[in-house]
């Protein structure tokens, strides 16, 4: 498996970044897998497993995240236009995009910005106002406030508590159900830098791409879960929410797992294989759950 290192020139052209580490496997149409949040790539390990014989996998893992070394904020527009540049400088084909939460997130704000490089897009658990995703009347300037008093409230916490913080909020069971996958999911939150993971949460939060839907030109394929999330919604509020934050996204197709929770290539890996093999094919198919 090769590894390389993007080096992101900045616009005064006098410094370089790292917007994030990629390892390449398999052979065929390019696919870029991006994780979510304090993620690895290895996130995406029965993914590649899964696609290595049909497609050439390159596994993103974002500075900060994970042991790879942070950059400076706006961490999400460098690894967007990162993202970018690599696949201009590799001279990869449309290829196919799959972003999981803020890896998603990420894979729309590409879409849109860059419809002429973006081939399909696979958007696993995430959503294009993450502001508004357990209060679909939250404004995009309520948001920002809400994002800010997050900094503050990140930014205040002692180390031993930002541990805690990391442990708890991912052992609510709304990420996973295995311990095991449960327990790499923590210990790559607690080996990410808390400066990249506030200021990504701050962007994410802070952020509206609604209306920048409409610029997206590839077909796209939404996968999402709820159960994970009992606490804030249920499955017709979520899916309401879907439907209205993808309204200006021609043709998405949606499905939704009642049994899977946030990291669903982990939790139901032949649902979303089954999902993905169709729509990669162009085939589009009802969800049976």
């Amino acid at each position: 498996m090769k590894i390389l290192m993007l080096s992101l020139a900045l616009s005064s052209g006098l410094l370089a970044q790292d917007a994030f580490q990629v390892k390449v496997a398999g052979h065929g149409q390019p696919m870029i897998l991006i994780p979510g949040l304090s993620s690895s790539g290895e996130t995406w390990d029965s993914t590649v497993a899964h696609y290595k014989d049909r497609f050439e996998c390159h596994v993103l893992t974002v500075a900060g995240f994970a042991g790879v070394p942070r950059v400076a904020a706006p961490m999400l527009d460098k690894v967007r236009d990162g993202l970018a540049a690599y696949i201009r400088k590799n001279k990869l084909d449309k290829p196919v995009i799959v972003g999981h939460s803020l890896g998603g997130f990420v894979a729309l704000d590409f879409a849109s910005r860059y419809p002429e490089l973006a081939g399909k897009i696979v958007i696993v658990d995430s959503y294009p106002f993450f502001g508004g995703l357990y209060g679909p009347d939250v404004t995009p300037e309520k948001a920002r406030e809400n994002a800010e008093q997050m900094r503050k409230g990140m930014s205040a916490q002692s180390q031993d508590d930002y541990v805690r913080y990391v442990k708890s909020g991912m052992s609510t069971r709304s990420m996973v159900t295995k311990d095991s996958d449960l327990e790499r999911i923590i210990a790559w939150g607690l080996a990410s830098d808390r400066t990249a993971a506030t200021d990504a949460l701050v962007e994410l939060f802070s952020a509206d791409l609604r209306d920048g839907l409409t610029k997206i030109k590839c077909p796209a394929l939404v996968l999402a879960t709820w159960i994970g999330f009992k606490e804030y919604t249920d499955r017709a509020k979520t899916e309401a929410n879907l439907h209205a934050q993808y309204a200006k996204l021609a043709g998405v197709q949606i499905e939704i797992t009642d049994t899977a929770r946030h990291f669903i290539m982990l939790d139901d890996p032949a649902w979303m294989f089954g999902l993905m093999d169709r729509f990669l094919a162009g085939a589009k198919t009802v969800s049976a759950k």
